[in-house]
């Protein structure tokens, strides 16, 4: 299969496809066959000791992370490689881990072939209650595999933590709301 082909498979835009080959860290095994041609190996990646069908999800909030963000993808991509494990999709967004507003993690939560879901901290998923999440792939015979679980431990620190990311993210929206109501209102006085 070329790289064009498996890019659209996995939801990847082709020239991200090729960056990646060229780093080093596209998730499956490939070569250069020609000029402008990579062959994408994904038969050699079905090994038994394989996961399963890996669904690679990487998250930040805000666009001038994007940076972060492609890192994130390229850290998960080669700990795909690295262990011979099969990527069925790759998805990154940019999106609050407040809310559930986020059409990427939907996508991938929803793909019957994503046996198990990847990411590098707990809080890209979600900011809070990813238990649930984890509790529902659990009941379909899937998982999520965190791979830096060197987050807060004690569960009071952790539940505070939650408490007040909620009570920021409440008067944050409530401020934003206002700006809205108040350039709403300023437009129609001048309009």
């Amino acid at each position: 299969m070329c790289e064009l082909s498996w890019a659209k498979t996995q939801g990847v835009h082709p020239q991200t496809a090729y960056r990646w080959f060229r780093e080093g860290t596209l998730p499956v095994p490939a070569q250069r066959v020609g000029p402008r041609t990579i062959l994408v190996n994904i038969e050699a990646n079905t090994t038994p000791e394989a996961i399963g069908g890996l669904g690679l999800y990487a998250r930040v909030s805000s666009r001038d992370q994007k940076t972060d963000l492609e890192r994130q993808v390229a850290r998960l991509s080669a700990w795909a490689a690295k262990g011979g494990h099969r990527v069925v999709r790759v998805e990154a967004e940019t999106a609050s881990g407040m809310n559930g507003c986020r059409s990427k993690a939907r996508r991938l939560l929803a793909d019957p072939n994503v046996t198990c879901v990847v990411v590098e901290h707990k809080d890209r998923l979600g900011r809070m209650n990813v238990e649930l999440v984890e509790a529902a792939l659990s009941a379909t015979g899937r998982r999520l595999l965190v791979l830096d679980n060197g987050q807060v431990a004690d569960d009071l620190v952790r539940d505070m933590v939650e408490v007040l990311t909620s009570f920021c993210a409440r008067l944050y929206g409530r401020r934003s709301a206002k700006m809205r109501a108040r350039k709403a209102l300023e437009a129609a006085e001048h309009g």
